[in-house]
């Protein structure tokens, strides 16, 4: 068996990546993300600790709750979704899960972008979008806010693009 690192194997579970997008705007315990994600809070608080073992989440407040304490915990900013370098298909396979996912719960005649494609470009033109891409993927991130709060809507963006192998031309 191969070693895989602890942070792709954190993120190779759809529920913890919905759960990071949802910690991102702000904190969240196990029970509210229990129940946004209509999970167990057993479950919820599973899946939390095992993002919190591989670092992609940190504790931001603790606070007393009915006679206990409630750890509240945020997605860590710089997360390795923003920018896989090594092309795991393991989190190719999470993604086409959450993509899946999504789709299904898409708003009934609401706008949106549906974009499939493998195109031949210029380098120059690739980093040019490839940044681009990156500078949207931040400004939605930087926009979000906690579920429900008023005034927003909910969302499903799920984003890869990538230099493809030359099948033709192995040195491509």
């Amino acid at each position: 068996m191969t070693d895989t690192d602890p942070v792709l194997r954190a993120l190779a579970h759809p529920l913890r990546l919905r759960m990071l997008s949802l910690m991102w705007p702000g904190p969240m315990s196990a029970a509210e993300l229990s129940r946004e994600l209509d999970v167990s809070h057993a479950l919820a608080s599973q899946h939390l600790r095992r993002l919190d073992a591989a670092g992609l989440v940190e504790l931001a407040e603790e606070r007393l709750r009915r006679g206990g304490r409630e750890r509240r915990y945020r997605t860590v900013r710089g997360t390795p979704l923003s920018d896989q370098q090594g092309g795991n298909p393991m989190l190719a396979e999470t993604m086409a899960h959450a993509l899946r996912d999504r789709a299904g719960r898409r708003r009934e005649g609401s706008e949106g972008v549906t974009v499939d494609a493998e195109l031949w470009v210029d380098p120059r033109t690739w980093e040019a979008v490839r940044r681009r891409l990156c500078e949207l993927a931040v400004e939605l991130h930087e926009a979000a806010r906690p579920p429900h709060a008023p005034g927003t809507i909910p969302l499903g963006v799920s984003m890869m693009a990538f230099p493809l192998q030359d099948t033709a031309h192995p040195d491509g």
